[in-house]
């Protein structure tokens, strides 16, 4: 094989080969996140119908997405690979899956916005931050898909590339911000219990992973930016960006009947008995004698699900005494948005 040969598979490697890994990888978690709308739609009927607009929103703005790149790689590699003058064009399918996929992360981070606001019981500061962070996100791709649509050529695209760095970076730190805020007020939603904390545990692992998968795709894609500028394997990363944000919130949401069962299943339940013990000799008097009595109490952590009203998930039991013209329910309300 010539130089010239060599230097021509290099340059497709790196870039329509990058993207065609890319186009792949997104249609496999395309894939995923069907079935996961399907369950959706399956299991979870009785959820209020603007988390089931959630869902289809974020499934309809998906196949739009995996459409525009599909066709990208199409058109490059199939109906202009012969034709150099077009293989050094822009087409506008690659340009306009950028404003869809911030789309998709517009629609997850504010839905994750809104469980922030949830747990931390309308923390104000917080809820703009995230909800700032979202919207900068949303505004730096819906820029970069303006500007770009008036370029011709791929050389014209370095005069974005500070816009295109943004939108990574914007959306990484927007994911590690949520993250960071929904761990801690998880965090202190531990009641000491087993199986209300198991449950506590499991949304902690859903809330970080979701978080860290989106993040570390944004990063690897902004260092593709910096390291390859010339070449499109950063393409390959934020191709499948999209896809983690809507299997992200599919996962969570369809898990919260695994993460009940957890509660439900856990037969460690804490019951302490106190025996009550007389003390001297028994007089008589007129008025009415009190019996000491064990009266069981049952401690219901009331789980607030997304778009319902109180799901009463957790229940802990115990016993005490207590005087029989007595009887206490304590109920204390979680509020776990999940």
């Amino acid at each position: 094989m010539s130089a010239m040969a060599e230097s021509v598979v290099h340059v497709v490697n790196n870039t329509m080969g990058a993207a065609f890994i890319g186009v792949i990888v997104a249609a496999c978690l395309y894939g995923v996140s069907c079935v996961q709308t399907w369950y959706y739609y399956n299991q979870y009927q009785e959820d209020a119908w603007y988390i089931k607009f959630l869902v289809g929103t974020v499934w309809f703005f998906d196949t739009i997405h995996q459409a525009l790149i599909s066709h990208t790689v199409y058109w490059y590699v199939v109906s202009n690979f012969y034709n150099a003058d077009q293989q050094n064009r822009l087409v506008w399918s690659i340009l306009l899956e950028v404003l869809f996929n911030g789309f998709i992360g517009l629609l997850v981070q504010a839905f994750l916005t809104f469980r922030v606001w949830r747990l931390s019981s309308g923390n104000v500061t917080l809820t703009v931050v995230s909800g700032a962070l979202a919207l900068a996100t949303f505004g730096c791709s819906a820029a970069f898909t303006v500007e770009s649509l008036r370029l011709e050529t791929w050389g014209d695209l370095v005069h974005l590339r500070g816009l295109s760095m943004s939108v990574n970076v914007l959306g990484a730190a927007t994911d590690v911000f949520i993250a960071a805020c929904l761990f801690y007020y998880l965090r202190r939603s531990r009641t000491g219990f087993k199986r209300s904390d198991t449950m506590i545990s499991k949304l902690i692992l859903f809330s970080v992973s979701t978080g860290l998968m989106t993040s570390v795709c944004a990063i690897a894609s902004l260092i593709s930016i910096l390291a390859w500028s010339t070449t499109l394997i950063y393409v390959a990363f934020y191709f499948s960006l999209g896809r983690l944000y809507s299997n992200s919130v599919l996962a969570t949401l369809n898990a919260r009947r695994n993460i009940r069962g957890i509660s439900d299943d856990d037969t460690g339940d804490m019951t302490l008995s106190l025996n009550t013990f007389k003390t001297g000799r028994p007089h008589f008097t007129t008025a009415p004698r009190q019996t000491n009595i064990s009266i069981k109490i049952d401690t219901t952590k009331e789980l607030v699900r997304d778009g319902e009203g109180t799901d009463s998930a957790v229940t802990e039991k115990s016993e005490r005494p207590f005087p029989s013209n007595e009887h206490q329910h304590d109920i204390e309300s979680l509020s776990l948005n999940h």
